[in-house]
């Protein structure tokens, strides 16, 4: 499932996980990095087809793992 937002952000989520914010990618997980918690907020949200759940776990994902996207 991709995601993109007006404000630029893109969040890809196909098993792994990819956030870019402008040019540079700024996170990315491989399916074995992301955490259980937050794959089944990620897995939640392509089953829903919703890019608002999908933007709440990305942000769940930077909150808890780090990375360099600015608040959004």
């Amino acid at each position: 499932m991709k995601c993109q937002y007006d404000d630029e952000l893109q969040v890809d989520y196909a098993g792994s996980l990819r956030i870019t914010k402008g040019d540079g990618v700024n996170v990315y997980l491989s399916a074995s990095d992301i955490p259980e918690t937050i794959k089944g907020e990620l897995e939640a949200a392509a089953l829903h087809d919703s890019c608002g759940e999908l933007r709440h776990a990305a942000q769940e994902v930077t909150d808890t793992v780090g990375g360099n996207v600015p608040e959004w």
